[in-house]
């Protein structure tokens, strides 16, 4: 009976584990849980999953403009639209980085080939509205993964993007008080740490998100005192 137990926990966690494990195995080229960092500078990687978020997503790019940070955002394809894709251009333009997320867990059960075409009809709609085409990765809801999401990824020629552990705003059902979750992101923080906060939200796309533009805020000139730089995981969208 434990052995089944234990069995069973160990594929479930190899699914859901917001770390790297088992399926990491299979192909550790395929994913980046951490960034590259830096040579002479600690580098880390502020990243904003479920936007664009038409009001928490401009005021989060007023405030990395003025701090002169650029950042990864993971926008849900759906999300975008005729009103919200100038807020992802604006984006691209001002140098930051823009991947591709998903609103669902359901695409670990989809076939490697419907995932692929899903991911190329997406990026196709993204640059068709915005005018620059998302970099080639994509971040999963909730991290829940598959050998098959794996294998999907790689036909289309994406890598998989995850986060640094314990480097999340997820606070166990109790709310992410930005004077809290800064300090304790700043503190676990080292080279190469990607941080993932949430500019949106997956079901709704107009979801009140100030607290990760006030946590930002705060955690910015905690990582700067310690000496950190900022990057992208994928380099800025050319724009025409």
């Amino acid at each position: 009976m434990w052995v089944v137990l234990i069995g069973f926990a160990i594929v479930a966690l190899a699914h859901t584990a917001p770390f790297p494990f088992l399926l990491e195995y299979i192909g550790p080229e395929r994913s980046m849980w951490r960034g590259p960092g830096g040579d002479d500078t600690p580098v880390i990687y502020l990243t904003y999953d479920d936007g664009p978020n038409p009001e928490a997503t401009p005021a989060l790019l007023d405030l990395l403009a003025r701090e002169r940070v650029a950042a990864t955002f993971f926008v849900i394809p759906d999300h975008v639209n005729p009103s919200t894709a100038p807020i992802v251009r604006r984006a691209m333009e001002e140098g930051h980085a823009v991947a591709l997320h998903s609103a669902t867990r359901r695409l670990m059960i989809e076939t490697p080939e419907g995932l692929a075409s899903l991911l190329e009809a997406q990026a196709g709609t993204l640059e068709a509205m915005t005018g620059g085409r998302p970099c080639r990765m994509f971040r999963p809801h909730a991290g829940w993964r598959s050998g098959q999401m794996y294998e999907g990824l790689h036909r289309a020629g994406y890598t998989l993007a995850g986060w640094s552990p314990g480097m999340w705003d997820w606070n166990w059902w109790r709310a992410a008080r930005p004077e809290r979750l800064a300090p304790r992101l700043a503190d676990r923080a080292s080279d190469g740490s990607i941080v993932v906060m949430h500019d949106g939200h997956h079901q709704n796309p107009r979801a009140d998100r100030r607290r990760t533009v006030d946590a930002t805020a705060q955690l910015i000139p905690l990582l700067r005192q310690r000496g950190f730089g900022f990057g992208t995981l994928c380099p800025p969208v050319a724009l025409p």
